[in-house]
This record gives structure tokens, C-alpha cells and sequence, in this order.
């Protein structure tokens, strides 16, 4: 039986949901601050990074399919507290495995864990996020993902200080573990056990996991989960371009000074993280649909701008309105995937991962592009991914609510 939602316990239920977005992220400018303390510990080359990496990428993906099958097994709060200490446990290692042991196989083991573990709890994380903004009638899944992005700020804070400072990275690994594992059981325990979510006690009577899973997994035969996808595919890939190619696509491509690309770089981070802060509000305002086509029209702006524009302030609005116009698109395919709460783990899992896998698979792709017609001639490619997410934003608007009559016929049939 869903438990009772008083004011109070609504709020705890969505702060905790702000902090397991939160952690991940932390979790991932953990292990981002440290690379090149880990390469030189285990006396790799870029290549070897890239094993690692790739590593990780595999490991996150796998976990993003099995999510439904994790919260058929355990339900979504069981579930995200063993993906959390799957993170907090592979954090932990990959310390051990590069500063300790010094052993490439232990630190790969470590980066499997914590990509897993982040894939799953990304899918659970958001069917929570979904199920947090139907209950107070307002989008928040904007501001959920804004809490992601002060994670990855945060802990690059604290990989710079920890850096500067000369701590270990064992020391460093297994505190940020130790922090990811408490917020782990603290936010668990302040999310409500929801009979639609998988979380009936054990002794209550429902039907076999199997068949659970079953059911869920039928999202995959529907059409709306793919144009849903193409949504995701065009914003992770405005995305991930500009976490990994924007730096290069200033200095090389515009032929700037060095320190031109970070800065660019955080240009764009700001305005995604501005229009994450903002875009709840908006979208409960002017709708899903429009408010995906007027951002697809500005980030494929800013982009052809970036693009076509000699280096100077011009590059620098480009960057904004590229970020800005990417803000949303992902948050927003999200709330869209998990419209019907009995299906949500599936859609967003099947959402998510075409996105994860444009936007982990999507820059190596580019880059390879890159080497053959340039940098900033490759970014067109990404200028027409982002309008086809635009085409597609239709298929976001918001599913109509059953009926008790349609539910009624529906059991009927």
C-alpha cells in the first residue's frame, strides 16, 4: 500500500530525490578530478584512460537497461539504495585499485562498479523525479537536474582542493564513498513506499517479478518511446559536443588562445545550469511542446553562430545560446517518458538509454568525424540532430489522464 503523503513527507521525499541527483553527480567529479592522478599512479597513456573509460561507459549502460529489473526485483527505494553503494563501493575502489595496489584490473573493476551503479540509479532517480512532480502538480524535473550539475561543481571543488592540497587519492576516493553512502541511506529512507514503484512489502500479495518485468519492458514495442528518443539523441548529443569538443573547436577550430576554451566551455555550462534553474516555471507556463521547439530553434542558433562566427563575443553568445537552448531537452524527454507511473521505469530506461548512448558514444564518433573535415565543420552534424529533436518535440506532450470509465473498459478488455 502507497504511503501517506502529508505536506512534510512530500517535501522530504523531494529534497531527498535533490540529493541523490546530487551524489551522482558529486560521484562523477570524483573520479573526473583524479584522472590524471590515477594515470600517472598506474603508469597508463591516453589509451589506457580510454580502456577505462570505456569501462565505465559499458558498465553504465548495461545498468540503465536492467534498471526495470532491479525495481521489479527490489522496487525503486531498495533499488537506488544498492545502486548508490554499488557507486559508493566503486568509488572506494578504483581508489584502492590506482593509489594502493597500483593495479589496472582492480581500478577497472572499480570504475565497472560505479558505472553501473550510476546507470541504475540515473533510470530510478528520474521515475522518482516523475512520480515527485505529479504529486505536486508542478515540473521539476529541471531543477532535479540542475541539483546534478551542483553535484559535478561541487565535486570538482573538492578535487581541486584535494589536488592542491596533495591528499591521496585513496584518501580522497574513500571519503567522497563514505559521503555518497550516507546520503544514500539518509535520502532512502525519506522516500515513501509506493506500490507503483515495486515497493509492496514482501508478505503483501502481487503478482511474480517476472512477470512484472514483463510488463514493463513492453515499452520498447512502443512508437512514442523511440520519437521520445530522438529527442534525447539530439540533446545528449548538443550536450556531450560541447562537454568534450568545445574547448578544442575554440582553440583549433577558431584558432584562439588556450585559455579561451575553458572559458567558452563555461559560458555554456552556466547557461545550462541557468536554464535548468528556470525552465520548471516556464515549462508549466507554455507546455513540453513548445518550449522543446523554441529551445531546439536556440541552441541550433547558437550553434551555426559558434560555428560560423570569427572569434570574439560572437562565439561567446553562441556558447550561451547553445547551452541555454540544451538545457532542457533531456530533463524534459524524462518527464515525458514517465507519464504513465506503471510504465515509467521502462519508458525512462528506454529513454535514457539512447540518450546516454548518444552522449557516451556520440563525441568519440564526432571526433573521428573531426579528424577527417575539421572541428567546427563536424559541429553541423550536431545543428541537424537538434533540429530533428525539435521536429519530434511533439511527441513529449503529456499522455491524457485515464478515466475511471477508460480504466474500467481497459479492465474489460
Amino acid at each position: 500500500m502507497d504511503s501517506t503523503l502529508t505536506r512534510s513527507r512530500l517535501v522530504r521525499w523531494y529534497i531527498a530525490i535533490c540529493a541523490i541527483f546530487l551524489a551522482s553527480g558529486l560521484s562523477i567529479a570524483t573520479w573526473a578530478s583524479r584522472v590524471p592522478a590515477i594515470r600517472e599512479s598506474l603508469g597508463i597513456e591516453n589509451s589506457g584512460v580510454g580502456l577505462l573509460l570505456l569501462g565505465m561507459g559499458v558498465a553504465s549502460i548495461i545498468g540503465l537497461t536492467i534498471a526495470p529489473a532491479i525495481m521489479a526485483r527490489l522496487g525503486a527505494r531498495r533499488g537506488m539504495l544498492a545502486s548508490l553503494v554499488s557507486v559508493a563501493v566503486g568509488v572506494v575502489i578504483i581508489g584502492f585499485g590506482s593509489d594502493t595496489l597500483q593495479v589496472f584490473g582492480v581500478a577497472l573493476v572499480g570504475l565497472a562498479l560505479f558505472g553501473f551503479g550510476n546507470g541504475s540509479v540515473d533510470v530510478m532517480m528520474n521515475v522518482e523525479g516523475a512520480a515527485v512532480e505529479k504529486a505536486t502538480g508542478r515540473t521539476v524535473m529541471p531543477l532535479l537536474h540542475a541539483f546534478f550539475s551542483f553535484g559535478t561543481v561541487i565535486g570538482a571543488g573538492i578535487g581541486f582542493l584535494a589536488v592542491r592540497e596533495g591528499v591521496p587519492v585513496l584518501a580522497h576516493c574513500v571519503a567522497m564513498g563514505v559521503v555518497i553512502a550516507v546520503v544514500a541511506f539518509v535520502s532512502v529512507a525519506n522516500v515513501p513506499s509506493r506500490e507503483i514503484a515495486m515497493d509492496a512489502p514482501p508478505a503483501q500479495e502481487r503478482a511474480h517479478w517476472r512477470e512484472r518485468l514483463r510488463a514493463s519492458l513492453a515499452a520498447w514495442r512502443e512508437p512514442r518511446t523511440y520519437t521520445l528518443g530522438v529527442i534525447m539523441l539530439g540533446m545528449a548529443f548538443a550536450e556531450g559536443s560541447a562537454n568534450d569538443w568545445l574547448p578544442s573547436a575554440v582553440v583549433f577550430g577558431h584558432g584562439a588562445p588556450e585559455e579561451a576554451g575553458p572559458a567558452v566551455l563555461a559560458v555554456f555550462s552556466v547557461a545550462m545550469t541557468a536554464g535548468r534553474l528556470l525552465g520548471g516555471p516556464v515549462v508549466d507556463r507554455f507546455g513540453r511542446v513548445w518550449v522543446l521547439r523554441i529551445l531546439a530553434v536556440t541552441a541550433g542558433a547558437g550553434l551555426l553562430l559558434f560555428i560560423v562566427a570569427p572569434f570574439g563575443p560572437l562565439v561567446y553568445i553562441g556558447a550561451a545560446l547553445w547551452g541555454l537552448g540544451a538545457s532542457l531537452g533531456f530533463p524534459i524527454g524524462m518527464s515525458a517518458a514517465a507519464d504513465d507511473p506503471a510504465k515509467a521505469a521502462s519508458r525512462v530506461a528506454a529513454a535514457a538509454t539512447i540518450g546516454y548512448v548518444a552522449f557516451l558514444c556520440g563525441p568519440p564518433v564526432l571526433g573521428w568525424i573531426g579528424d577527417h573535415i575539421g572541428l567546427l565543420n563536424t559541429l553541423f552534424i550536431v545543428v541537424g540532430l537538434i533540429v530533428a529533436s525539435g521536429l519530434f518535440s511533439g511527441a513529449a506532450k503529456p499522455l491524457p489522464v485515464p478515466t475511471p470509465e477508460d480504466e474500467k473498459a481497459g479492465r474489460r478488455d
